[in-house]
């Protein structure tokens, strides 16, 4: 036998992580519901604004909260499944530091507007890169463990693990593919209905793969322990590993029903998403038999309460998942509030449940105690619990009163709700009550962290266990006598880990290589142009004020959206948009077609005063893009990376780069100044509340005006109603 020490400190500090901002990302969250009951409670504060936090709250929640949580319980458990200490203390301390800072510099630059607007990939060049390296380390770190292991079979959970890096890895380095313009600035490689795939191929599988797939393996090591008793079934584990994670893989086109990606793609996503069902119901039904005959344990026991809820709230989200794929489902459900709920039932019940009950049972082990309260322990799982109902249940029913209010149609054929806002007033007791329910899961939350303190204090300092265990004898590398193939590949990490990534590049491979290699998947349209200067640096304004969390550019093929926004939105359209900006929810209307709706002076006072405009709009002020100065130094850059990627500006367009933006905002300020509702509204003194320590900045040369210049030029390259008009008189 050999002793030797688990590393029980690097736990202790990714629990440490997990609470700190698991609070932080929740508070943001909760700001962010209120604002939308109070637009203005940040007005003025560009950082504090609604698109720049929305970011970050996402990536606070996903990254930081459940990544920290991740990390702690991987650590603990493959130290104890594999008998050895972790491969390297560095590589631990390494992959801890390291992705507080990656944390830190989310938390800075995102409210600053450095993002790249990718959903669950927000982050910029540098960072991104810091996150491949960072999880190269964890990745290395883990696989030298397992190579150094006592235990001959790898468990289930070691399974996950390993899928977990591989294909998180895969999907991080492919999605962020970008080309960079300077320190914090980058333009996708990717473009319109291609980038839209990716990212999407991304953004579901960053659910699968960082979301579900370690929390399962933490589910197979925690479940077990906590309850005293053995996986229900080892069979259904191996079914449910190896389906789930090649099934996973390709449903990400559902994301993208009824928009410019091709119909072969979107049907794809919809058929492998249904499939999805039995794998991961196996995988709840492994997870809750596996209590069976221990129901009175749970009832006391506030760890497998947590536990429990956390495995029902995953089997509801992964039953609501594929029901969504469904089209005649989706046509209903994309874009409304309805996502919100089932984005929130997954996160807060089943990653957030999880990593609860996964940390009451954890701190007193490591810290050789009895949990300070199981009174507050089982208040907070109440309070917790009834948080999620009174968030989700609302925002069930938003998503269904937004949906059938856009399209409702009067006897006549006119829209019933012709003006968006109305849809919007109609929802806010259900914005009212989602706040409440936000606010009693935090409440909750507070609560485990003075649970969790006192139990430390309480408890002995963190030291490193001493455990013991026979060294790993050499075996045959071929299958033994009674030896089941899979039984065989346990204990073959590099193998599992090789048949592990085929299966999840396959679809990865079947849907993105002939999306972005085949011409014909995207038609050309000869109309369609680049954006000009100015409209680029417009766009770049859109993208770091965070408008895309709002308002989508993408005009499904339905008769209620092409009578309210216009003609549909066609693949060929978005050949120029690096990054895709159709968005996924719409708090506001869709702006694919805005260009030519309004004049220059209504989008002005609109960023200016959302409310004058449009009164009961819940839209926050803009008033800095009014008044900040636009940064055209670096438009020349911008226009020769657009060059490398494709976009068929020329030598003389970037030549005249300059004299084009003051055109064209020359063009635009006139426009202002000659408006009678700008006129009457412009206080030459105030210069829209012009700081007195501000040089006067000419209209052209503002924010505002390349904002202006880019909504204009919104959908009016192809004049599909004139066509419509000119073949009806012939």
């Amino acid at each position: 036998m050999q002793q030797f020490y688990y590393d029980n400190k690097i736990v202790k500090k990714f629990i440490y992580a997990t609470l700190l901002w698991g609070i932080v990302g929740f508070s943001v969250g909760l700001l962010l519901a209120f604002m939308f009951l109070f637009p203005n409670i940040t007005d003025g504060i560009s950082w504090l604004s609604f698109g720049r936090l929305r970011p970050l709250h996402t990536n606070a929640v996903i990254f930081a909260f459940v990544g920290n949580a991740i990390y702690a319980g991987v650590y603990y458990s493959l130290q104890r499944l594999l008998k050895t200490r972790m491969a390297s203390d560095l590589l631990s301390n390494i992959n801890f530091w390291g992705w507080q800072l990656i944390i830190v510099a989310a938390a800075i630059t995102l409210p600053l507007g450095y993002t790249t607007s990718k959903e669950y990939a927000e982050l910029e060049w540098p960072i991104d890169i810091a996150i491949a390296v960072v999880w190269v380390v964890f990745g290395v770190n883990m696989i030298w463990t397992i190579l150094k292991r006592r235990q001959r079979h790898l468990y289930v959970a070691i399974w996950f693990y390993l899928a977990t890096f591989v294909t998180v890895a895969v999907l991080h380095i492919f999605n962020s593919l970008e080309l960079p313009v300077s320190g914090l600035k980058s333009y996708s490689v990717y473009a319109g209905v291609q980038d839209a795939l990716v990212q999407w191929w991304y953004g579901h599988n960053a659910v699968a793969f960082f979301l579900t797939t370690p929390f399962l393996g933490l589910m197979y090591y925690f479940i077990p322990k906590a309850a005293n008793r053995p996986v229900y079934s080892y069979r259904l584990s191996i079914i449910h590993f190896w389906s789930l994670i090649f099934i996973y893989i390709w449903a990400g086109p559902h994301h993208l029903l009824y928009s410019a990606l091709p119909n072969w793609a979107q049907n794809l996503g919809v058929v492998f998403s249904i499939m999805l069902i039995a794998p991961s119901w196996g995988g709840m039904i492994n997870g809750l038999l596996t209590l069976r005959g221990s129901w009175d344990k749970v009832r006391q026991d506030p760890v497998l309460k947590f536990m429990v809820v956390a495995i029902t709230g995953y089997g509801m989200a992964t039953f609501e998942g594929p029901m969504l794929s469904l089209k005649n489902v989706n046509a209903i459900a994309h874009f409304t509030d309805w996502i919100i709920a089932h984005v929130h039932v997954g996160a807060l019940a089943w990653n957030g449940f999880m990593t609860f009950g996964m940390i009451y049972w954890l701190v007193p082990k490591l810290f050789k105690t009895k949990l300070y309260s199981r009174a507050l322990a089982n208040f907070h799982f109440w309070i917790g619990t009834l948080g999620i109902i009174i968030y989700t249940l609302p925002m069930y029913v938003a998503g269904f009163v937004q949906a059938f209010m856009w399209k409702q149609f009067n006897p006549d054929g006119t829209l019933t709700y012709a003006n968006f806002l109305e849809t919007v007033q109609e929802i806010l007791p259900m914005y009212w009550l989602r706040a409440i329910g936000g606010s009693l899961y935090i409440i909750g939350a507070i609560v485990m962290v003075y649970v969790i303190v006192q139990t430390i204090r309480q408890g002995e300092k963190v030291t490193d266990d001493l455990a013991e265990a026979a060294p790993l004898t050499k075996v045959s590398k071929y299958r033994t006598k009674g030896e089941t193939w899979h039984t065989w590949l346990e204990r073959k990490p590099v193998k599992l880990t090789l048949y592990a990534t085929i299966a999840i590049l396959i679809g990865g491979v079947v849907q993105i290589v002939p999306t972005l290699m085949v011409e014909s998947n995207i038609p050309y349209i000869e109309a369609v142009k680049p954006y000009s200067p100015l409209e680029l640096e417009g766009r770049d304004i859109y993208i770091s004020n965070g408008c895309v969390s709002c308002h989508s550019q993408m005009i499904r093929p339905f008769r209620s959206e092409v009578e309210r926004y216009g003609e549909y939105s066609k693949a060929g359209e978005f050949v120029y948009d690096h990054p895709f900006l159709w968005g996924s929810k719409r708090t506001g209307p869709d702006l694919h077609r805005v260009g030519g709706k309004y004049n220059d002076s209504w989008h002005f006072n609109h960023m200016y005063d959302p409310q004058s405009t449009s009164p009961g709009s819940i839209m926050p002020a803009y008033q800095w893009i009014i008044k900040n100065k636009l940064d055209k130094s670096q438009t020349e850059k911008k226009m020769r990376a657009m060059i490398t990627l494709g976009v068929p500006y020329t030598e003389e367009d970037v030549k005249n780069a300059q004299k084009s933006m003051n055109e064209q905002g020359m063009q635009i300020q006139q426009n202002l100044y000659e408006d009678p509702d700008f006129a009457s509204n412009y206080d030459e003194s105030k210069k829209y509340a012009l700081a007195n320590d501000i040089p006067f900045v000419e209209m052209k040369d503002r924010e505002i005006v390349a904002l202006i210049a880019y909504l204009q030029r919104l959908g009016v390259d192809i004049k599909v109603n004139d066509v419509k008009d000119k073949l009806s008189k012939k």
